[in-house]
Formats: structure tokens, sequence, C-alpha cells
């Protein structure tokens, strides 16, 4: 270690020299200088640990050069030493963060008791810092896959295993809270959809200010899309304040509204899922039509809101395709709009599951229509484009983009690009042909084709002239007649392969269509060869 004296009178720089304990206290080099300006120099070229100064000096006295190591060399501990019992001097010295206040003439045992607690703070302090640089520089270097990885299967694991408490800085602690950050789609727009770099550059944020915080560590939650969470472990009151300067500056600079839900506080013994799981049920439940500055739910009991269901509406909905007029739907998504948005609330649960619902029923219809339909493969990265730089869920363009969607499908239909009723029924004769080895029962052709069985039957009847089970038994004899002309197969191989598992059943049906056992038309059919 190294020591600096400052005073202007050499022979109290002598004294000082001679009476400390540097060898004891681990200090091998000692500078001096005549005032201020001399020790800024000596302070910039050699980093003294240890620095003793005068008050009163020529050209730049004690104040000052205290206030510039404040501000350039802060880990330095200073211990003032003048001849000027003046409190003024002493609130100074205080001020600027000096160890200690020694007067002139001075006490060699005052002098040393003083200098071995500003080295043994000094140590203490360094040890904090190389900790604290350790944890920044393993953070820094960490492969952000491998961190969020190992503290996705910590959040997922029944215990909390000490040897990640080493390798992530994570401190063992009484109790534990987990703060959910959703990136949602409009979040990504700003990276132009650069995944990685997104979760790198928000992670920056919030790890920088964590370890400035001391309390905690954030990472990539890898077992749910669109997740970042965050680990505390002490400074549970000041969580709310943590919480609320990282969204702020994560919206001044990037200009990204990143919701943020804080879960319950859990004992070591518990498990983090528990607060995880408390924490997106508020998310969940969150109002997303609420005007807020601020997205962060602290302290929230998540609400209790039944969810209404779409298909409640789904005889409305039939009547108005049938009718096939925009006119016919405005009402309903009225209805629906109102009644899912009662007392001006909203819920992202509610909304995903309309979402879920509609594009059930909405498939069903293009189906029954045969109409071609894009299948949607991420519907919260759908329902992210309804969502405004500030977090708020924008109600009158998801409505307008539903009347949009409608208004194609209903041209379509009007159209009458396949003309489904007159072709429909040649479809179900395709569908019996491809599955005339297994039975068919006539509810599950009415559910593939969403026609009603009555339809079905009625239907059939009049373009073939006969009804389904009589179809599928003349379609089956048809296939036994070409498979029996094979000689190498047995009579009950060839029932089965047409649906039938009791032979004598099929050689009984076989003889009452043809009139012949199956035996018979085989003997027929190689005496005509």
């Amino acid at each position: 270690m190294k020591a600096l004296i400052v005073d202007d009178e050499k022979h109290v720089r002598e004294g000082i020299k001679i009476l400390g304990e540097w060898e004891q206290n681990g200090i091998s080099e000692i500078y001096e200088a005549g005032n201020g300006e001399e020790a800024i120099h000596l302070i910039q070229k050699y980093k003294p640990e240890i620095i003793f100064s005068d008050m009163k000096m020529p050209k730049m006295d004690g104040v000052l050069l205290l206030e510039w190591i404040k501000e350039n060399q802060s880990t330095s501990k200073t211990i003032v030493v003048t001849g000027y019992d003046d409190y003024h001097y002493m609130r100074k010295a205080i001020h600027f963060g000096s160890s200690d206040y020694l007067l002139k003439p001075i006490d060699p045992e005052i002098l040393n008791h003083t200098l071995e607690t500003a080295v043994h703070e000094w140590k203490k302090e360094a040890l904090e810092r190389a900790r604290k640089e350790s944890s920044t520089q393993l953070i820094n270097e960490m492969k952000p896959v491998y961190r969020d990885r190992k503290l996705t299967k910590l959040m997922n694991s029944d215990n909390l295993n000490g040897d990640l408490y080493e390798g992530f800085g994570i401190q063992p602690s009484e109790n534990y809270q987990v703060a959910l950050v959703r990136i949602n789609g409009k979040t990504m727009e700003v990276f132009q959809g650069d995944r990685d770099l997104a979760y790198y550059t928000i992670l920056n944020v919030i790890n920088e200010i964590m370890l400035e915080n001391e309390s905690g560590i954030g990472f990539r939650y890898l077992s749910s899309k669109g997740e970042v969470l965050i680990i505390f472990w002490k400074k549970f009151a000041e969580i709310g304040k943590i919480l609320n300067r990282i969204y702020k500056t994560l919206k001044s600079t990037m200009n990204i509204s990143c919701p943020i839900t804080l879960g319950k506080l859990v004992s070591k013994n518990a498990r983090l899922m528990d607060s995880y799981l408390h924490a997106k049920q508020i998310f969940s439940y969150s109002n997303i039509l609420d005007k807020m500055a601020n997205r962060i739910y602290v302290n929230e009991t998540p609400a209790n809101h039944a969810l209404r269901n779409l298909m409640d509406y789904s005889a409305n909905i039939d009547l108005a395709v049938q009718v096939g007029k925009m006119e016919a739907f405005d009402e309903v998504i009225h209805q629906i709009t109102t009644d899912i948005t009662a007392k001006n609330y909203l819920s992202i649960k509610q909304l995903l599951h309309v979402e879920n619902e509609y594009l059930v029923i909405s498939n069903r219809w293009f189906k029954y229509y045969h109409l071609p339909n894009v299948a949607i493969e991420d519907i919260q990265k759908r329902l992210d484009l309804f969502f405004d730089e500030n977090g708020s869920f924008m109600l009158e363009e998801y409505i307008k983009r539903k009347k949009r969607e409608i208004a194609i499908f209903l041209k379509k239909v009007n159209k009458g690009t396949l003309q489904k009723n007159s072709n429909i029924i040649y479809e179900i004769e395709k569908y019996l042909q491809a599955n005339f080895d297994r039975e068919v029962k006539l509810q599950e052709i009415s559910d593939h084709f969403y026609i009603s069985r009555e339809y079905i039957s009625r239907k059939f009847k009049q373009e073939f002239n006969v009804n389904i089970s009589d179809y599928i038994v003349k379609f089956r004899m048809k296939k036994a007649k070409s498979l029996l002309k094979n000689s190498q197969l047995k009579i009950y191989e060839i029932a089965n392969m047409i649906g039938y598992q009791d032979d004598k059943y099929f050689r009984k049906v076989f003889k009452k269509v043809e009139g012949i056992t199956p035996n018979e038309y085989r003997e027929a059919y190689i005496k005509q060869k």
C-alpha cells in the first residue's frame, strides 16, 4: 500500500513519517507534497490508498484538495491534520468523506490508531469493490444462453441449489421474490425483430440497475416466450422503486413499454415458481384498457373475474353468417364488446380466451364453405399489434380489424367460390370411400362436414338412390370381388381388409349382395381364365 502526506511545513511531514507505524499496516511507499496542486499530481501518478492532508496551505488548500479527491480518487481514505481546532474545517472534512480529524501537535498513539482504522476500512471497501467487480464481470462475460438456461432450471427446481449462489452471485436469503417483465411484439419491432438483440439490450439495462442495488439478477425465462424474470433476495421494501427505475429507463432509452408484475414473497424453503406464478396471474388479469404512465404492478392482488365465452354468442354468429351481410354482425359485435369490457375492464386473459374461440368459430365456417384459411401460429404475436407504445390496448383498432376479416370472409362466401350445397354430397362420397374399411357413423360425417345428419341422409339418398349404410356395403363388396381374384389371399384376410372382423358374417353379407358365396365367386373367376 502507499501513503501520501500533504503539508506546507516540512517538519510536520517528517514528524508524521517518523511517528507512523507504516510497515505494521502494510504501507511500503510514502510520498510528500507541500500543497494541494503537488498532491494532485502525486495522487494521479501513484494512486495512494491513505492520504494525510493539512487544511491551510498555499496555492490549493485542504478543502479544495478533499473536494478533488472525492470526485477523482474516491477510494482513498483521507485523514485531516491541522493546527486549527475549527468547526468549519471539521465540517468540510466530514462533508468530503474524510476518515478522521487530527490536531497538531500529533499524538503518536492517536495517529497510529487512526492509521490502523483507515487501513482496515480501505481493505474492507476494497474487498467489496472486488466482489462487485467480479459479479459485474461474471454477468458481462457469461454467455447469455448459459446464464438463462441455468437460471431457468433454478426457477423450475423444487429447491435453491447452493452451487448457483456462487455461480451467479445469488445470495442466500431467508426470503425471495420474483418479478415478471413482459416482452411483447411492439418491443421486438424496435429491434427489427432481432429477439437476441432485444433480450441482450433489455437485460443489460436490468442487470446494471440490479448490480447497483445488489439485490437481484435478471434473466430470460426460457420456459415461457416473451418473459424476463428478476429474482430478488433482499431490499424487498425498495423493490417498487427499483422496478419503477427499470421501467422508466427502458421507456426513456428505447421507447418501449414492458409491463412488470411482482410476485409474492416466498421463504427459502418454498419454490421460486410460486412467486413467479403469482406474478403471472397478476399480469393475466391486469386491465389492459387502463391508460397508465407506468405499467408496474407491485403489491397487487390478482383479480378474479369470470371469463366471458364467445361460444355463448354462437347462435347469433351463425345467423349473421347465414344472412351474409356485414350489417348483421354489427349488433353481435357491439354486444360482445359491451359484455367483455364491462366497467371498462379487459384482461389479457380474457382477450386471449376470446381470440382463441374466435379462431375456432371462424375456422369452422371456413371449412364449411371450403375456403382456404391461413393458420395463426402465435396468437399472442397477433394481439401485440394492438398495443400502443404505452402498453394500452387499442380496442377500437382491434374491432376494426375483426370487422375487416369478417367482411372479407362474407365476400368470398357471397361470390360462390365453391358451391358448397351442390358439391358437398360428392365430398361425402369420397370420404366414405377413403374410410370404407372401418365403421363410419352418421354423426362423424356431420361433425366433419358441419352439416346436420338429417340433411346428409336426405341429400345422399336423393343423389345416389341408396342410403349411406347400403352404399358402404356395396362398395365393400366391390373391393372384396377385386381381392377374391387373388387366389393367395384367405377369405378371413379379405374380410379383415374390407372392415369385417368376422369372416362368417362377411360370407353371409357377400352371398346376400352377390347371390353366391365368396368361394363360389373365386372358383367361377378361375374357370373363366
